[in-house]
């Protein structure tokens, strides 16, 4: 079993259709652009998947097209988000079914949970599967994990093997670090990740940000043991540009903008964009077209 997760890994986008159905060619392009550009590990099913969107046979379309496109050379992660144990427990299935290497674990979403729910829900849908586990801490969209709790579940249950804190603070980790747990500490929101690694905190990113531009992200993490470097710190405000161009966006959608901008894929959506939204995904492609020839040389990769 996987026992440690770490380095890069991009949270992969779901492409749809117009009518919300799975692009699956789309998908796989992505995943050949992705590979080209040094990403050898990718998290399916996660939020910048818009999970909360995705039935148990989109589940395996999206695992068997993923797999497919990596011929079979990637490390993937599968998220198993749902509203209930029962409809995680039958993600974990899909996911053990392709081979998959481990899953990632949020929070049951829309209603809010005790963290002896949370602690009860993690251990059911853990016991189902043999598959290694992260905890998926996304309390923007579902009841946040306290420290206590993580650490329980990760030195109590033997498949819980770390945690991704997307939740953008370092709490979890810190208190991971500090009291000498080996586990996998992963950081799941992109803005966090500079600091976590100037404080040695993490051992890896799930980042939204490295499905469409991964050489930002594999050049601030290979820089992570020099962090007071100058190609650290430009890394990072780079990092931070671009993050303040996606704030006005839901996730998805902006990295979904960047990745057409890049010629990479369309930019399609599972539910009607109104005029304002067209403009904003107008206004980032533009920025883009002027900040990525400037952003790509400083990485010390060519643009596209």
């Amino acid at each position: 079993m996987l026992t440690h997760v770490s380095g890069v890994h991009a949270a992969v986008l779901t492409p749809r259709n117009p009518p919300g159905t799975v692009d699956e060619h789309s998908l796989a392009a992505l995943i050949r652009f992705l590979v080209t550009r040094g990403i050898s590990s990718f998290a399916v099913n996660g939020a910048t998947g818009e999970f909360c969107l995705t039935t148990p046979q989109e589940l395996a379309r999206i695992l068997r097209t993923v797999g497919h496109a990596a011929n079979g050379n990637a490390g993937v992660l599968c998220g198993i988000g749902a509203p209930s144990t029962a409809l995680a427990i039958e993600f974990a299935s899909i996911a053990l079914e392709f081979g998959y290497d481990a899953l990632l674990l949020p929070m049951p979403y829309f209603f809010p949970y005790s963290q002896r729910d949370l602690d009860l829900f993690c251990r059911t849908v853990a016991a189902s599967t043999p598959l290694p586990i992260l905890l998926y801490n996304l309390p923007q969209f579902s009841s946040g994990l306290e420290k206590e709790t993580a650490l329980r579940l990760i030195t109590e249950v033997p498949n819980i093997i770390g945690i991704k804190d997307s939740s953008g603070r370092l709490d979890i980790l810190r208190h991971l670090t500090h009291n000498g747990i080996q586990t996998s500490r992963i950081i799941g929101n992109d803005s966090a990740l500079a600091p976590a690694l100037r404080e040695d905190v993490c051992d890896g990113v799930i980042s939204g940000v490295a499905c469409a531009i991964p050489e930002l992200i594999l050049a601030l993490f290979r820089e992570r043991a020099a962090s007071n470097s100058p190609s650290f710190h430009r890394a990072s405000q780079l990092l931070n540009e671009f993050i303040e161009q996606l704030e006005p966006l839901p996730t998805p959608w902006g990295i979904k903008w960047t990745a057409q901008a890049r010629d990479v894929i369309p930019a399609t959506f599972a539910q009607p964009v109104t005029p304002e939204r067209l403009t904003q995904g107008d206004q980032i492609t533009t920025w883009l077209r002027e900040w990525l020839p400037r952003a790509l040389p400083l990485l010390k990769v060519p643009p596209i």
